[in-house]
Formats: C-alpha cells, structure tokens, sequence
C-alpha cells in the first residue's frame, strides 16, 4: 500500500506517499514550495510518547488511500488533488508485487504499470519463511528497495516510513517472517520509521520489535484503543485503515456505509488526538482480470468496480462523504484548503453495434501452442509464458469420451466451468454444482471444460490453495477422464491484437457460444469518461481498443463498466467482447454509473 502526506501551513507543505508490497508500506515526502522554511533532515518520521514528528516537528497525520493500478495515469493528478482540497495530508497507495513480477525474473517498473508464478511449486507457502517465497521476496526487493534507498527522507528524499507488513497477525503461521521482512528492508538499506498494521485479533501477533504497531477499523471500539495501549504503550495512536465502505462480490448487492455514521467514527478519533487513514478515500477500479475474492464462509469472486462507496466515487466525483470530510478536515488545517478541482464530464455515447462473431473454437489457432497431458494440469503449471505458467482468464481443457453417464468434479474446478459435448453446452460446474448429466452415445466425443479463474483469494488462511483451472480428477462414471489437450485463454492484449486475423463472420440471428462479438464506438471529439451497460448479455469480459476493461456478469450487483476517457480514441473505438451464453446486438454507453441496489454495512 502506498501512502501520500500533505501538511499544509503558510510556512510549509508536505506530501508524503505510502507504498506497500504484501503490506510493504513507504512514506514519500515532497518537498515543498520554494521559499518555504526548510525542515531538518536528520530526523525523519519519528514516535515519542504522544505525537508523530517530522523533521523534528509534530506531524498530525490525515490520511487517504489510493491505488495508482487502479486508476489512469492521466488522472493521478486529479485524484491526488481532489484528495489535497478535502485536507487530506497523507496518501496511500499499494505496489502490487503480481504486477511489477509478472513472472520469474521479469521485472517491470514503469507505465501505468503477478506474483502467481509461484503457485508452481506445489508445496509453496506464501507468507512464511518457507525457502522457495523467501528466495522470492528476495529477488523482488533486490529490485524495487535500490530504487526506494536514495529516496528517503534523511537522504534528502521524500520517503519517511515503510510499512512491514499488513494484518499478518490475522494469518501469524510463522513467527520468524516478520522478523524476516524486517532485516530484509533493513539490511538493504531502509532506516526510516517502520510499521505493521492489523485488526484488534492480530495486534500482538502481527506485530515486530522496532516497528510501530498501528490499528486497522471500521467500528471504533475503545476496547481495540485500550488493547493497542496496553500492547504498545507510550506511543502515538495510528488508525492506518478505517475503512470508509467495502467491496461486493457477484450475486451480492452493493455496500453502502452511511456518510453520516463513517464521518461520526473520524470525528472522534480526531477529537482523541489520533492519525488516521481512509481505506480507500478513492477505490477506482479492478481493470482486466485483478478484482479477487473472499473466501470468510465460501467462494466469492468480486465485482471489476472497486468503488468501495469511498468518498471520491470510482470516476473520480465527489460524494457526501467527501464534503463531510472535508468541512471537518478544514478545521485541523493551519490554513484555507484549496479550492476543489473542476469535475471531469462524463458522455454517453451511440451504442456500439455488433457486427461480427468469432466462435471460441475459431479462435483457438491463436493462443499459444495448446499441451498434452495424460493428467489436468493446473493453470500456473502450464508451459505457457516463458515457462512461468498462466495467471488469469480462462483455460479450455478437452478429452474424448465414449459414453454418456455422471461427470463429477469432486471440487476440482477453480472455479467455474462451462462443460461441453462435441461443442453443445450441457452445464456447468462451480463450488456448488458439482454434478452433471452427460448425454448417452456409443461413438468417440469430445468433452470440453471452459474453465474461469474467477479470482484469487488474497485474505485469510486460504491463500496458500489458490491454483486455479483442473486442480486434481475429474470423474465420469467414477472413472477418472485422462488424455487432455488444454489450451491457455489468459486473454491478454496481444492475443486479442492478433485476433484481427481470425476467421471473423458476420454475426448470425443465432450465435454460437461461447464467442467474441466485435463491434465499433464512435466519439465525436475529445474523449470523456463513459460508463457501459449490457442488458441482454450474461457474462463475460469486454475489450476497448484491446485493452481488458474487465468482467460483467447479470447477476449483478455492478450493472455497468466504468470506462475512463483516456481508454478511448477520437473517432472509432474497437470494442470486442467474450460472452459465454447470451448476447444483444449491440451495447450501450451511459453518463451515470449504475453499482446495483445497496445495502448499508452493518
């Protein structure tokens, strides 16, 4: 997560960001107006008994979080200024360790910017010492730690704190990682303020020598106040996530968290002298394949908008919760906050016609080359991507049968599958379906299982079983089905590029399925943000000049697809859409967002 700061005086600004990778956390400080007072550097984010001081200095620390991978380049700015005029001084952000590593030995730091590569070792255990994820953290920080050292606030920088780890006292398997994560910062160079964050369960066991303990709430509970005192005392009270609304999962409804009551929980901590951080002040959005899941009682795959119900909307608008915030921020500023940037405008546009259809089988000659396998083979296992195994997206796996009778996944399916007979739909499995009838017949057929990772888990102590595709048998008659060719359907922006060689047709009255469906957006001028709804269509994924805008589905709660302005061209927009089993002709551009009836978090 990274964290942004502004202190704003007549003398003095300061901007700090908040980066994170697994809870890695850095505090960057931005220098401030010429003319201004310089401030010590000899000391950068220090604790005493009662308050946080910077350069010597009390720093009283307000906070938002923002995820720069969720939202455009071209609007950081505009997020980050929004986030200034509500009198936010601080900001956070996450580094998202999947994407800068996609793979082993590949390493990407720039752009707009997958740590599943490592789910190949099949007795990984992800946050631990376990040797093969230390090597790892290892060879990631080797990386990205050279590019923080230089800097840090006592270098003449702007990073004044790093955050360790974040609620790792809710999973606390090994006791020696954090330890481990703290010599490994340490040794490479990070001598500025360290930091865990965790609920009030993981506090004690989250937490490290030397590195400042801070809570994470929605509900503030003086009992989780008196607990952090009583484990850490004489330090400065820190809320470093007070979650200001919460995601949804398909089939969910939208939450909401009434701006009355989250203002109300920031009111007190300020009265009691408390630093706080609002996850997330700006959600944006899980773009392509990133949205997750949950898994507190069962499987829940997450909605593509991170809106959150944060108090910057996910395009950017301002909320009730914002003017809240920001006429009780205004009253901790030393002075005037500044004024609240212009909205961007928001277009609907002519509908988008299909007009051309590609069968999935069609387009299967431009994947990678597809692999044989006496057994299912897992999706990160595949020889695909430089040997580094696929991440997202879809994975087809077919066999030849010769009977009909009971297919049974026995919960081998991550995590939800399309099954096929010589190409004809005949159901589907997922955590709960996991049995079907397979049609009678005496000659060889092929079976196909379309099978979706729906995403990853990523809280919780099941993140150590998030290998997606066939993860073990599958039964026909209680014999297991072997002799598999499976073909990887990551579906990244260079396979959707070479589809313009593909065998396209003009589009049926009665398309098979499933399919690519291609069609054109016009915009006339200057591209604004639009918003893309879908009726008549099931589930799917939808592409905008290639790039994965990510995935819809009718079973709401999210009815409409944010797309930002600067994914779109003046003039002709191609727009390519994977749907599974149902599709209009055409889809619709709307200026309102549309998250799907709420309910108000408990």
């Amino acid at each position: 997560m990274v964290v942004l700061s502004v202190r704003s005086s007549h003398r003095r600004r300061y901007v700090a960001l908040f980066l994170s990778v697994t809870g890695f956390i850095i505090y960057r400080h931005f220098s401030g107006q010429a003319g201004m007072t310089r401030i010590s550097r000899s000391e950068g984010l220090s604790v005493n008994s009662s308050q946080f001081t910077l350069g010597g200095e009390p720093f009283h620390l307000l906070g938002g979080s923002l995820d720069y991978f969720r939202v455009p380049r071209a609007y950081w700015k505009d997020r980050m200024m929004k986030m200034k005029a509500c009198g936010i001084n601080t900001l956070t952000t996450s580094v998202p360790w999947n994407l800068h590593q996609p793979g082993r030995g590949e390493f990407q730091f720039h752009g707009g910017l997958d740590l599943d590569w490592l789910l190949r070792d099949r007795q990984m255990k992800l946050r631990s010492t376990y040797p093969g994820f230390t090597e790892a953290v290892n060879a990631f920080f080797d990386k990205l730690i050279p590019k923080v050292v230089p800097l840090q606030f006592k270098k003449g920088g702007p990073v004044i704190a790093v955050q360790v780890e974040r609620e790792y006292g809710s999973f606390a398997v090994d006791s020696d990682y954090i330890p481990f994560l703290k010599e490994a910062l340490q040794s490479r160079g990070i001598s500025e303020l360290l930091l865990t964050a965790d609920s009030h369960e993981g506090l004690k066991s989250g937490g490290v020598s030397g590195a400042l303990r801070t809570l994470n709430l929605r509900k503030l509970n003086y009992d989780d106040i008196k607990y952090l005192e009583a484990v850490q005392p004489n330090s400065p009270m820190l809320v470093m996530e007070y979650w200001t609304g919460w995601f949804d999962g398909w089939g969910d409804l939208h939450h909401t968290f009434p701006p009355e009551d989250m203002v109300a929980v920031v009111r007190e901590v300020l009265r009691r002298g408390m630093s706080i951080n609002l996850y997330m002040f700006h959600g944006g959005t899980n773009f392509g394949f990133m949205s997750g899941a949950l898994a507190n009682r069962s499987y829940k795959a997450l909605v593509t908008s991170y809106d959150y119900d944060a108090p910057l909307s996910e395009a950017g608008d301002y909320t009730p919760k914002y003017h809240l915030l920001r006429d009780l921020f205004s009253r901790y500023s030393n002075g005037q906050l500044p004024d609240m940037p212009v909205l961007r405008w928001k277009e609907s546009y002519e509908a988008a016609i299909m007009y051309q259809h590609l069968f999935l089988w069609d387009a299967l000659p431009f994947t990678q080359e597809p692999f044989k396998s006496r057994t299912p083979v897992n999706m990160e296992n595949l020889p695909v991507n430089n040997n580094n195994g696929q991440a997202y997206g879809y994975t087809l796996y077919e066999t030849s049968i010769t009977t009909g009778g009971f297919l049974k996944s026995g919960n081998s399916i991550r995590d939800r599958a399309l099954v096929f007979v010589d190409r004809s739909f005949i159901g589907l499995f997922d955590y709960k379906t996991v049995e079907l009838a397979v049609p009678d017949g005496k000659e060889e057929r092929t079976l196909s299982l379309l099978v979706e990772n729906c995403g990853r888990v990523h809280y919780g102590r099941t993140i150590d079983h998030q290998r997606k595709g066939i993860v073990g048998d599958v039964l026909l008659n209680n014999v297991p089905l072997r002799d598999f060719t499976i073909y990887s359907l990551d579906m990244t922006q260079s396979f959707i590029d070479s589809l313009y060689r593909a065998p396209w047709k003009s589009l049926p009255n009665k398309p098979s399925f499933p399919a690519f469906f291609q069609g054109r957006l016009f915009v006339d001028g200057y591209p604004g943000d639009t918003f893309v709804k879908l009726p008549g269509w099931s589930k799917g994924v939808i592409f905008i000049n290639g790039q994965n805008i990510g995935r819809y589905w009718d079973v709401g709660p999210q009815q409409a697809l944010y797309i930002p302005g600067p994914f779109l061209n003046s003039g002709i927009n191609q727009v390519i859409m994977f749907e599974e089993a149902e599709a209009d002709f055409k889809i619709q551009f709307e200026d309102a967002p549309d998250l799907g009836m709420t309910v108000d978090i408990e």
